[in-house]
């Protein structure tokens, strides 16, 4: 089991020809919510730091936790909740093919978060799900639960009774595409979270896509370029199995992963980061601190 003692670990050490943001909208302010650490330190393999304010690592063969900062900490995910509305759709077993349309009970009246789906757009089920989870289409994950067997409302109960069925006790859903920050969890929540995702090979393949392109319009014809929100797929140097993003004011940047690294399996989540690129860059910390204490 993976420990849930709470502390901070010792420290040392294509697209259109405009993209629109996919986690969020432009309005919302970039700086998130100070949080303060949640208890004492204790002793972890990883002397790495991490800049995200919340952290976990864990060796996803064995569950042993190798760095922690903040790890029962809860605060608000962002799209890594779209993790969670991919399981519940693929458990449902709803036919991937079939033709589902944007209806403005998806447009986000939250954010006001932009989208390349207009109202009226019409796609599969399955390329719904791959821009959801590649390029965090918001309006793609809001349609998904929607065309869900009891609609949005039956969804949103099957995310928050999986989570607890998966012993995710301090998160909770109200959103299936992540911009309400009353989408909680804890860095060991979300550990869970990427353990049960997973498990299902459609996941994987479409969060680790690196570019998408789907077709929209009367006719059909009219291509969507979507790209991956995460910098670190498709680079040589990485080999990701599953990852996901996320962004809204109230979370800070989120980044979530499973990867190789160095021969072992690495569940990583990184939760509220101020700058664009510190989820990152905390990830390529880690795998330095494992290739050092591995003699490389």
């Amino acid at each position: 089991m993976i420990p849930s003692q709470s502390g901070v670990a010792a420290l040392s050490c294509g697209k259109p020809s405009a993209m629109p943001p996919c986690e969020t909208d432009s309005h919302t302010s970039s700086k998130p919510a100070s949080r303060k650490n949640d208890g004492p330190s204790r002793a972890t393999p990883y002397r790495s730091v991490a800049h995200s304010n919340i952290a976990a690592v864990v060796d996803a063969d064995t569950s042993q936790l190798l760095y922690e900062k903040n790890p029962n900490k809860v605060t608000p995910i962002a799209s890594i909740t779209k993790l969670m509305t991919a399981i519940v759709t693929l458990e449902a077993k709803l036919p991937l093919a079939e033709v589902i349309e944007v209806s403005d009970e998806d447009v986000d009246d939250l954010k006001g978060s932009s989208s390349l789906l207009n109202v009226g757009s019409r796609l599969t089920r399955e390329d719904m799900l791959h821009i959801a989870l590649m390029a965090s289409e918001n309006r793609a994950a809001a349609c998904l639960s929607r065309n869900y067997p009891g609609g949005r409302p039956a969804f949103l109960e099957a995310m928050n009774r999986k989570a607890r069925g998966l012993g995710m006790d301090s998160t909770h859903f109200v959103s299936p595409s992540g911009l309400s920050a009353e989408n909680v969890s804890t860095a060991l929540d979300l550990v869970k979270l990427v353990k049960a995702a997973c498990e299902f090979p459609l996941i994987r393949s479409f969060s680790t896509d690196t570019r998408y392109d789907v077709f929209v319009g009367k006719a059909g014809k009219r291509r969507l370029q979507y790209i991956n929100t995460n910098r670190l797929v498709g680079r040589p140097d990485w080999r990701i199995e599953l990852q996901k993003t996320g962004y809204i004011s109230e979370s800070g940047r989120c980044l979530v992963m499973e990867a190789q690294v160095d021969g072992r399996n690495l569940i990583m989540v990184f939760l509220d980061s101020f700058g664009k690129l510190t989820c990152f860059a905390d990830a390529r910390r880690v795998r330095r601190q494992l290739a050092v204490q591995q003699g490389r």
